[in-house]
């Protein structure tokens, strides 16, 4: 909470011409506008405190592609654009900008490694349509929510392990305890045992053990619960209901037997929108809350009052982020640290695990039940270099360096003949409905056609019967 000075960015779901606006959240002023952005719900975030990165709203459905935009705060006029093989809802990064995973309509979700751009891995993570996405604080786990209320836990390690890349090992447990959509998804970092909370539209929140898969409490609330979040210090709870009203409740984290206790008291009631509300999140000065009314408001964490009040003018608001309000001002010691992290236009298709050049990141190794393990950071050279240092020696290194870099290439063939085949199944379906469609008004007109004949015929029969009685007299 001491990042001190901010920016409140927030964006609609309205089409792509809506775009982006950007306040100052201590004067309330408008600092800009950015055009050309349209985002789902769960679709906005802030990589690293230096890059906007969106996925783009699209009207054909997930067989007809879609964008991932990308702008750098210190000059967000000219933003990076990706296309993935599909639309993209909900996307999550890691804390520290290496990995940005993404959410299908169709279920299948994205790991994208953010400095080359490279898709690290794509598999079929839900039935229906991904609704919210979150690392884990230690980066180790991928928590995903779906339309029709399962929620899945997936390790990365396992997800990114190009041996074994089957996604069924990769998933480490998962659940069906809510009985409607899942609208949102947040991560206790404080509490002794790992623990995550998730709201659903069928009226509560209910706090997980992230390494068991084990539920630990279920609150309930009067209405459909459209988004949560919790206080930076962990105390409360607040969860947006569809009708405009915001509950807080009181959270006690650590507790020996229950390591999440909702009080039981009546909760705190926030009320100031007129529709439901979209995204809930804190700043320095409090909570921000963005709802279908078109207006966010900004309340104090101590008086619960609301101090200001952003008209979007352009629609329901479905993302709200906050940015360090430094990261938009030109700065060269700012432009320095900018050129550290780079953020490369996103693959549309997976790509060999040895393809990039020069150094790629490896998942830090993190244990999920210790808060307090060192994190390390591995690099691997890339093998291509290493062959041809010694492929002029034909040593028995090189020769087996060249059978694992084939073992790869094959790996990433099969992974990709999947991943075609499973578009070339999307795309049967269509075209099969497409055909129906045709050969029904093949029919119908048909139908309409022997219809008219028959008419004609009773028509023409009787003139063709007078003929002769008209001879014979």
């Amino acid at each position: 909470m001491g990042r001190g000075r901010e920016a409140l960015v927030a964006c609609s779901d309205r089409n792509m011409g809506t775009g982006m606006v950007i306040w100052d959240l201590e004067s309330g002023d408008r600092v800009m506008n950015l055009p050309t952005c349209g985002s789902p719900s769960h679709g906005l975030l802030c990589l690293n405190d230096q890059f906007l990165v969106a996925s783009q709203v699209n009207k054909h459905g997930s067989v007809g592609g879609g964008a991932i935009f990308t702008w750098p705060l210190i000059k967000p006029q000219s933003p990076i654009r990706s296309y993935p093989i599909e639309a993209i809802g909900p996307i999550a990064c890691t804390m520290d900008g290496v990995y940005l995973a993404g959410g299908s309509p169709s279920g299948n979700a994205y790991i994208w490694e953010v400095a080359n751009g490279r898709l690290l891995k794509t598999w079929r993570a839900h039935h229906s349509s991904i609704k919210c996405m979150v690392f884990s604080n230690d980066e180790s786990l991928l928590v995903s929510g779906s339309d029709d209320g399962m929620i899945c836990v997936w390790s990365m390690l396992s997800l990114l392990d190009t041996e074994n890349p089957g996604s069924s090992s990769s998933l480490l447990h998962y659940s069906l305890e809510h009985k409607s959509s899942v609208s949102g998804l947040v991560i206790i970092s404080t509490s002794s045992n790992s623990t995550f909370i998730s709201s659903s539209l069928d009226a509560t929140c209910k706090a997980w053990n992230l390494v068991s898969g084990s539920l630990i409490q279920t609150q309930e609330y009067p209405l459909a619960i459209t988004a949560i979040d919790l206080h930076p210090a962990e105390q409360f709870l607040f969860a947006g209901s569809i009708d405009g009203r915001i509950f807080v409740s009181m959270l006690n984290v650590g507790l020996v037997d229950d390591p999440l206790v909702i009080d039981e008291a009546q909760p705190v009631v926030l009320e100031g929108h007129k529709g439901s509300i979209t995204a809930l999140t804190f700043c320095t000065l409090g909570l921000i809350s963005a709802s279908e009314d078109c207006t966010i408001c900004l309340w104090d964490a101590i008086t619960w009052m609301a101090i200001r009040r952003f008209n979007y003018r352009k629609g329901a608001v479905t993302n709200v982020v906050v940015v360090p309000y430094f990261s938009l001002l030109p700065s060269s010691n700012y432009q320095r640290v900018l050129n550290q992290f780079r953020f490369s236009s996103l693959d549309k298709c997976p790509q060999p695990a040895n393809s990039s050049n020069g150094t790629t990141i490896i998942l830090r190794q993190c244990s999920p039940f210790k808060d307090d393990q060192n994190s390390l950071s591995f690099g691997t050279i890339s093998m291509d270099r290493h062959i041809n240092e010694m492929e002029e020696g034909y040593t028995p290194a090189a020769l087996q360096m060249k059978v694992e870099t084939n073992i790869d290439h094959r790996i990433w063939a099969a992974s990709m003949t999947r991943h075609v085949m499973e578009m070339n199944k999307h795309l049967q379906s269509r075209l099969l409905d497409l055909m129906q469609i045709r050969l029904l008004r093949d029919t119908e007109d048909d139908d309409a056609n022997t219809t008219r004949k028959n008419k004609r015929v009773k028509i023409e029969t009787p003139l063709e019967e007078e003929k002769p009685l008209q001879a014979r007299n």
